[in-house]
């Protein structure tokens, strides 16, 4: 039996949250107990710091020994402690170059300030995006020259046309693959943070952080840009919703969906051994 405290790194859409975007009752009373043991939770999301506070606020996680993680791991802040564990962006003069790829490819671009998402126009990827998020935004028709410091993460969306993702995808890796990684989160976001970030290692940062084994990590995702997360952690979760790679990394596979409480049973499991 393990012992010791253990950390439940956490994926927000299609993992712990419903298609609603919410926690269902059964989830976060599971949840709770988990934290009522003197556990760690991580959100570990690609949504940028200030959207995860806004996330673990309205859905009321008001628990010690929490740790965000935003825009794939390029930044970890520990809620008990107040401040950033880790941070590394992308640098300004490639924004540039990144935002003319995906003009030359005709699919929308954007990226991040400490309190804003930069945008380039009003477009329907933009208003897609914008449903479930409430970031204030910043237009910029050239994003980098909005940027005062190197953003964490920088977003391509296409929302009908995956093809025109994937040939900036390459594009992109041709240009900057010794920098930066290029993961789609979903079938139309593809997102781009640096070689040093990445869910996997933020799972091992933060437990380095806590002193915690590895051993006792834990981890739930769907998605490609999870499958780090899933493969560092000491047991690693796929959801049943979730693409099939992350289903051939994981250790287990929840038996319902994101919507069916699928990770209840496995944080009662985490919270009883």
């Amino acid at each position: 039996m393990m012992s010791g405290k253990k950390i439940f790194f956490a994926d927000l859409d299609g993992s712990l949250l419903n298609s609603e975007k919410k926690i269902t009752p059964a989830t976060k009373q599971a949840l709770d107990a988990f934290m009522a043991a003197g556990n760690y939770f991580v959100i570990c999301t690609g949504r940028a710091i200030e959207s995860a506070a806004a996330v673990k606020k309205e859905l009321g996680f008001d628990y010690p020994h929490m740790f965000l993680v935003g825009y794939q791991g390029a930044h970890i802040y520990s809620c008990d402690d107040q401040k950033d564990v880790f941070k590394k962006g992308i640098a300004i003069e490639d924004v540039r170059v990144m935002q003319e790829i995906g003009d030359a490819n005709d699919v929308y671009c954007q990226t991040y300030s400490d309190t804003h998402i930069i945008v380039p126009c009003e477009h329907p990827a933009l208003t897609f995006y914008m449903r479930h998020i409430h970031t204030p935004l910043l237009f910029s028709a050239d994003l980098a020259s909005a940027l005062t410091e190197d953003p964490c993460k920088v977003l391509f969306i296409d929302l009908d046309d995956h093809a025109k993702t994937d040939r900036v995808k390459a594009a992109l890796s041709e240009r900057f693959s010794d920098r930066y990684q290029f993961l789609y989160s979903n079938p139309w976001y593809l997102e781009v943070f640096s070689k040093e970030a990445g869910k996997g290692s933020a799972v091992r940062r933060v437990c380095d952080y806590l002193g915690l084994p590895i051993e006792n990590s834990f981890a739930a995702g769907d998605e490609e840009n999870d499958i780090s997360m899933v493969e560092a952690a000491g047991f690693g979760i796929a959801m049943a919703n979730g693409i099939d790679r992350i289903k051939a990394a994981a250790d287990a596979v929840t038996e319902q969906d994101n919507d069916h409480d699928g990770l209840a049973p496995f944080i009662v499991r985490m919270t009883e051994g």
